[in-house]
């Protein structure tokens, strides 16, 4: 089930991320990978969380790689370290919708918002060169993850998008 898309205006947040440049086919990797790393990171610097993890999509072109950030918003940054780095995700109004089902579907829940946008001319904070799209924010929030709720039908992901100013 999916929620109606709804604008929101979300305040300038640091977060901590790992980097990835993955295909579609590698899309578990950061999980697998970043989330671990980015909640120990968290917790030896006595960093609090603020809000689910997400991914955040910086660069794609689905048919070659794409470049998104396993990550979480917190209270204040601390300092880079590793592969964990910091930075801050940025004010404006997002256009998002709730799915409450399995992950496979976020494509489509996806395809539906890049349509809303479009039927209601409220564009992305976006930009294409070539057959890559780059965008100012493009979050995926995991409000439910395996810990919390073992079945995939049952997860919530939230899609918020950063809409050009």
């Amino acid at each position: 089930m999916m929620t109606l898309p709804e604008i929101t205006e979300r305040p300038a947040q640091d977060y901590v991320y790992v980097p990835f440049m993955v295909t579609m086919q590698q899309m578990q990797r950061p999980a697998n990978e970043g989330f671990p790393q980015i909640f120990d990171y968290v917790e030896r610097h006595g960093l609090t969380p603020i809000g689910a993890a997400f991914y955040n999509y910086r660069r794609i072109n689905m048919a070659e790689t794409l470049d998104v950030e396993a990550g979480i918003a917190v209270e204040r940054a601390g300092p880079e370290e590793g592969v964990v780095k910091t930075g801050r995700l940025p004010a404006g109004r997002y256009l998002g919708v709730t799915w409450h089902g399995h992950p496979d579907a976020l494509v489509t829940v996806t395809g539906v918002l890049i349509g809303w946008s479009k039927l209601t001319q409220q564009p992305f904070d976006q930009h294409t060169e070539g057959n890559d799209e780059f965008f100012a924010c493009r979050l995926e929030l995991y409000e439910s993850g395996p810990a919390e709720v073992p079945d995939m039908d049952e997860w919530v992901t939230t899609l918020a998008f950063k809409l050009r100013d």
